[in-house]
């Protein structure tokens, strides 16, 4: 399988359609790196091309590194069903840039791309029908994110008195927790000090 992968990237090279900045192969995983205004030529060269044949789009995945400069990466799996090939194709972009829609060439995309805007807030160009697609379109934030609260911005619940699904700020009254990181094989001094109070309410 190596050698397969190897022939795959050296035929990546020395393709002159193909606008790609960066080439690893990992563990028989060939990723490929392109700038955003070049994704619609190279995933286009990738289908209709006799070597490539990557006539599959698997899926669409988004990447949040919120350190980073180019805070998002989207991945493209594509998957060559007559060269048994697949292959990775990944953009950087930041939170301002717009990604190019990919229905023209893989209609499939239409959903794949509609679950990385519900999930991360990227938007993608001529997409012909770009709303939440897994969340409520109320929803606030990105889930994904790595900066969305683990508790979200609101919780759901029906209300019998307004007969109907509502949305309320997310309330979590907690009492502050006082980690004592004492082996459990040897009991905790506040549960000893819990169980003494019982056992004077007891009395």
């Amino acid at each position: 399988m190596s050698e397969i992968y190897s022939n795959l990237k050296s035929l990546v090279e020395s393709n002159k359609e193909l606008k790609i900045t960066n080439i690893e192969l990992i563990h028989d995983n060939l990723i490929l790196t392109c700038d955003r205004e070049s994704l619609i030529q190279n995933i286009d060269t990738l289908k209709r091309n006799v070597e490539f044949k990557f006539r599959q789009l698997i899926d669409i995945i988004g990447i949040d590194y919120p350190q980073k400069d180019k805070r998002f990466e989207v991945v493209y799996l594509l998957l060559s069903h007559e060269k048994n090939f697949r292959i990775s194709l990944k953009i950087h972009i930041d939170e301002s840039e717009i990604v190019p829609t990919l229905t023209g060439i893989f209609p499939s995309a239409n959903w794949q791309e509609r679950e990385v805007f519900d999930m991360y807030g990227i938007k993608f160009a001529d997409h012909p029908d770009l709303r939440r697609i897994l969340t409520d379109y109320e929803f606030e934030g990105y889930p994904l994110r790595k900066d969305f609260p683990l508790t979200g911005h609101k919780e759901v619940r029906y209300s019998a008195e307004h007969q109907k699904v509502i949305y309320e700020p997310v309330k979590l009254a907690q009492d502050y927790r006082d980690f004592d990181f004492e082996s459990p094989w040897e009991g905790s001094e506040y549960i000893k000090k819990e169980q003494d109070k019982a056992d004077e309410k007891a009395k």
